[in-house]
């Protein structure tokens, strides 16, 4: 865990870090490589929206060549591949360096759709 919103997530713990936490919170799984350029250029962006946006999401880092079973789960095709985890269950994803302006507006989407779940999930308890 690098910090309580940022951490390396591997194939023994994805689904306590990421699947079981998404209950919680909309978690964003950064599926990349060390050599990935693109890589380079979208993993500083993500480390800065989580700061930015203050514990509203969090954020799970795989290095896709030690974890391969994990990108093969998600038919990961290029890289990056960053896929959103709300309640459990994938919600969205994107692939590829993308501009601040894209990643606030993808953010925003699932952040807004895990609320809209626990509301719902409030109602009918």
């Amino acid at each position: 865990m690098l910090n309580n919103l940022v951490c390396r997530v591997d194939e023994a713990d994805f689904e306590r870090l990421v699947v079981a936490r998404s209950h919680q919170i909309p978690v964003l799984v950064d599926i990349s490589a060390d050599w990935c350029a693109p890589c380079r250029v979208l993993a500083p962006l993500l480390h800065k929206l989580v700061a930015a946006y203050d514990g509203k999401f969090m954020l799970g880092m795989v290095d896709a060549d030690e974890n391969m079973k994990i990108a093969g789960r998600h038919r990961v095709k290029g890289f990056p591949t960053v896929v959103a985890y709300s309640h459990g269950v994938e919600i969205d994803r994107f692939h590829s360096a993308q501009t601040e302006g894209f990643l606030r507006a993808f953010i925003d989407r699932v952040i807004e759709r895990h609320a809209i779940v626990a509301q719902q999930a409030a109602s009918k308890s």
